[in-house]
């Protein structure tokens, strides 16, 4: 990732070069740029019907009167806008322009333009857009190799403070859209264990259950989608307790981590099937963002507990018309293996709330492609039986630019899981599909819990570049999931 620092003056001029400009006329380190080129700045931004827009960027090569290598002027739109979202965007579309340029290092000057904070969440977005996962494409052309590693932020040497707390989340962000983007030989239950031990150096208390002792606590849903593959399911748990108290009740966060997902028994079709590698981004987003709690030394106590499964079809596996009984003795007729992402959730739920006793539980979950349908790829569902909890996830999603949309729960759609034969059914019609699966977790909360469920199918993966990511793994849920315990759980 784009390693940042904070200069009182350029350092090195041979390099590339930003400075920013709204719409209007040029001032500050932009004027000084045009004024060093001849007024070749202000003729190139006019050629290209430059206004000024956030994030719209004019490049010259080898300008004239300048010892860089390249020139860009970038938009910060205007003043009464430039917020630290904006502030992101900037910072990423500059690290897109010079990611695979052949520049090692840019020098944006903001002296004069951007206050510290909004300078720090400019490198904040500059490091989110700057990671790419590419430690299996061994015949990458050098143009298309990354080759900006270093960004200075010039004229705000106070941003290094706020953007070290900045830094200490991307890492967690960079976890996440790690672990999403492994293929499936490489990220199973197991291997997801181990990919995160390395937590304990920050801090992070680790606890791992293997399938025998969820066998003996009775988790029958979970080892239910497990059982038709030969990786072995598996539990963690990471507690951090950053309050320096023992009587503060945890938030809990709870991921669904199917590793791979072919639909068991009820097979899914063969095209795309391979994008279910991501089905574990639920615990993906939990495990980055128990990475960014620690890392910032988060003033809160907070749990993310994750179920580990790989959901296969052998001549193990459970089949249509299977009753399984989960951890708090509810029985579920399994109507259709590929609704397996509940029945990993509600064992893992109903643990976390036996062990830790939280009073909020959230879960995050690509759950369901009925979710996609409803909202596409521009918000996340959001399922939750308390107002003002969700009102702390909408405006803690808001902040960081992961929406949140709140869907509909009652009575009238938990009776669309009742079971002929069993306590419920892991389905009900098509209609309002997303809404019956939130019902399903909705039966495992123990009385009094405020609970919340976010199904992120929709944006835990992108097929295109966006502001502050590549395509692929965003990374949804992190920067989410820490706003809302800064915002709500820290003094």
């Amino acid at each position: 990732m784009l390693v940042v620092s904070f200069l009182p003056v350029v350092a090195d001029a041979a390099h590339a070069l930003a400075v920013l400009a709204g719409p209007g006329d040029l001032a500050g380190p932009a004027a000084a740029a045009d004024a060093a080129t001849g007024g070749a700045l202000a003729r190139a931004a006019k050629a290209a019907r430059f206004e000024g827009e956030a994030g719209a960027i004019v490049e010259l090569l080898a300008p004239a009167g300048l010892d860089c290598h390249r020139l860009l002027l970038v938009g910060t739109g205007a003043a009464d806008k430039l917020d630290a979202l904006t502030a992101e965007r900037i910072g990423g579309a500059i690290t897109a322009r010079l990611l695979t340029s052949g520049e090692t290092q840019a020098n944006v000057d903001v002296t004069g333009v951007l206050t510290a904070e909004q300078a720090a969440h400019l490198a904040h977005g500059a490091q989110l857009r700057s990671w790419q996962f590419n430690p299996y494409r061994t015949r990458l052309k050098d143009k298309q190799k990354p080759s900006l590693a270093h960004l200075a932020v010039v004229g705000a040497a106070d941003a290094a403070g706020p953007h070290a707390r900045l830094a200490a989340i991307a890492g967690g962000v960079a976890r996440t859209r790690t672990l999403v983007s492994e293929p499936p030989n490489i990220l199973y239950p197991e291997s997801f264990v181990e990919k995160a031990l390395d937590l304990a150096g920050l801090g992070v208390e680790l606890i791992v259950l293997d399938d025998a002792e969820m066998k003996r606590l009775g988790m029958g849903a979970l080892l239910g989608v497990a059982q038709g593959s030969v990786r072995p399911a598996r539990m963690l748990a990471m507690r951090w307790n950053g309050t320096g108290r023992d009587d503060v009740k945890p938030v809990v966060f709870v991921g669904k981590g199917v590793t791979f997902d072919t639909g068991g028994i009820s097979l899914k079709p063969a095209a795309g099937m391979e994008d279910m590698k991501w089905d574990m981004g639920g615990a993906g987003a939990v495990t980055g963002a128990m990475h960014a709690l620690a890392a910032r030394k988060a003033k809160a106590h907070v749990i993310g507990v994750v179920g580990l499964v790989e959901n296969m079809p052998d001549g193990n596996a459970q089949r249509p018309g299977d009753v399984v009984t989960t951890m708090n003795g509810q029985t579920v007729e399994v109507i259709n293996t590929d609704a397996e992402g509940r029945l990993v959730l509600c064992d893992a739920m109903w643990w976390a709330q036996e062990t830790f006793e939280p009073e909020i539980v959230v879960d995050l979950a690509t759950l369901t492609g009925a979710i996609i349908i409803s909202l596409g790829h521009e918000h996340a569902g959001m399922f939750c039986n308390d107002d003002g909890l969700a009102e702390q996830l909408r405006s803690a999603g808001a902040a960081v630019g992961e929406k949140l949309w709140r869907m509909p729960i009652g009575d009238a759609y938990d009776k669309l899981i009742d079971s002929d034969v069993a306590d419920m059914k892991n389905v009900g019609p098509r209609e309002g599909g997303s809404i019956s699966a939130a019902q399903f977790l909705a039966r495992f909360l123990k009385p009094g819990v405020k609970w919340a469920h976010l199904d992120v199918a929709g944006t835990v993966w992108s097929n295109k570049p966006g502001a502050v990511h590549d395509k692929g793994a965003t990374g949804y849920g992190v920067r989410l999931l820490d706003r809302f315990i800064a915002d709500n759980f820290e003094a």
